[in-house]
Order: C-alpha cells, then sequence, then structure tokens
C-alpha cells in the first residue's frame, strides 16, 4: 500500500509540474503567471483541500486535535491570503485581512481552556510522518519560495537580459511545489488518524 502511495504523489507531483509549464507552452513570451493563472489555481484548490483535510482529521483523533484544527486554520488563512485579488475585487478592498482576522478569532476562541493541551497535541502530531512532509512544505512555500524569488537576484543574474517572467515562474513554481508538499501531507495525516481510530474502535468493540 505505501509503495502504491508513493507511485501516486510521484505522478500526482509530475502532473503538477506539467500543469504549471501548460501556460507558458500555450502563451509563449505572453506568460504572465500572475494572480489569475493556472498556477494560481492550483494552489487555492490545494490550500482548501488542506484546510479541509487538517479539519477532517481533528474530527477523528482526540490527540490530534488541537494541531490539527491550528493547521487547518493555518492552511484557510493561506486559502484566503491566495485569494485576495477576488476578495477584493468582488467584495471589499481588504476583505482577506477581515477574514484572516475572523478565523484567528474563532481560532481563539477554540482554544479557550485548552491551552495547555496545544504543546501536548504538536508534539503527537510531531511524531507522525505527516509532519517532516508538512515542515518541509511549509519551509519551501514561505523561505525557499521566496529568497528564490527575489526580483535582486534575478536582476544581478540576468543583467540587461532580465525578465520578470522568469522571476515569477520560479516563485510560484516552487510555490505550488510547497503547497503539494502540505496537501500530501494533509492526507497523510488522515491516513494516520483513520488508522488510529479503527484500532481504537476494535479495542472498545474487543472490551
Amino acid at each position: 500500500m505505501f509503495i502504491l502511495r508513493g507511485l501516486i504523489y510521484l505522478f500526482a507531483v509530475a502532473g503538477i509540474a506539467q500543469l504549471v509549464s501548460l501556460e507558458g507552452y500555450r502563451s509563449l513570451t505572453l506568460s504572465e503567471y500572475s494572480e489569475h493563472s493556472l498556477t494560481e489555481y492550483m494552489q487555492d484548490v490545494m490550500s482548501f483541500l488542506s484546510c479541509m483535510l487538517f479539519l477532517y482529521a481533528s474530527r477523528l483523533d482526540a490527540k490530534l486535535k488541537i494541531a490539527s484544527t491550528l493547521l487547518a486554520a493555518l492552511l484557510g488563512m493561506m486559502f484566503v491570503r491566495e485569494s485576495d485579488s477576488l476578495l477584493d475585487h468582488y467584495v471589499f478592498d481588504g476583505a482577506w485581512q477581515s477574514i484572516v482576522l475572523l478565523i484567528f478569532a474563532c481560532v481563539m476562541i477554540f482554544l479557550i481552556g485548552r491551552f495547555s493541551k496545544i504543546y501536548a497535541s504538536l508534539k503527537e502530531y510531531s511524531l507522525e510522518v505527516s509532519f517532516g512532509i508538512f515542515l518541509a512544505g511549509f519551509v519551501t512555500l514561505l523561505a525557499f519560495s521566496r529568497m528564490m524569488g527575489r526580483s535582486s537576484f534575478w536582476q544581478a543574474v540576468m543583467g540587461d537580459s532580465y525578465m520578470r517572467i522568469v522571476k515569477n515562474i520560479v516563485e510560484e513554481s516552487i510555490e505550488t511545489f510547497g503547497y503539494s508538499l502540505i496537501l500530501i501531507a494533509a492526507i497523510e495525516l488522515v491516513f494516520v488518524c483513520l488508522k488510529r481510530k479503527k484500532q481504537a474502535d476494535l479495542l472498545v468493540s474487543d472490551s
């Protein structure tokens, strides 16, 4: 089963990389990789799915409930941030900040009376394979993509031939890969929680 999952993830990430390149093949030198590109839409979808999966995991395992809820909230805020242009256009300017603050407030309310359990839940999560995958994706998304997407770096390398589109492609591609890893982490956590729930149910039925 683990070999099959590995192959599925392999082909899924390869497929995502192919989808990232589609705009370049289709629009050629007119490619923009802007906020309304297929790459950005994939980031929206993956962040939303990750949020939902972490939220689902929080309902399956009591020990991981707080950690999963915090991760779901984090991905929810990231999804809202990725959708900022749509929210600003169709709702009101600055809507995404208001929604992020609302999610943060809901998390604070959820944590009332549970603050002493946060560390234990996060530590429990750190023992799972999902944690390492999530951390790799998070660092890729928030650190590596930003460092590789610096305009100053690409201007220094390309000189007078600097093209912003090249910077955008590299940065957005790495961001998409980071979201892919986070989605895989969310899927793996759900598998772990389902397995633990099944084992708990068997113990209850045996007793």
